[in-house]
């Protein structure tokens, strides 16, 4: 399955990064690659807690909006 993740470079350095599709799944790294990494681990563990309540995966429909600036 593939998910949209939002990187977000912080002031001190480092990336957190979030799961629209999950909201409240959220991770963090000091390098790009350390924060989808995590973000992967964390999103793994989310579909785990899923299929053993029973519940259903979720879809995700991706587009892209382009405004002017």
């Amino acid at each position: 399955m593939k998910f949209t993740v939002v990187l977000h470079p912080e002031k001190d350095g480092g990336y957190s990064v979030s799961v629209p599709a999950f909201p409240g799944c959220y991770s963090q790294g000091e390098t790009k690659e350390e924060a989808l990494a995590n973000i992967r681990e964390a999103i793994e563990l989310h579909l785990e807690v899923l299929k053993e309540r029973g519940k259903s995966l979720p879809g995700e429909i991706v587009e892209s909006v382009e405004v002017a600036v």
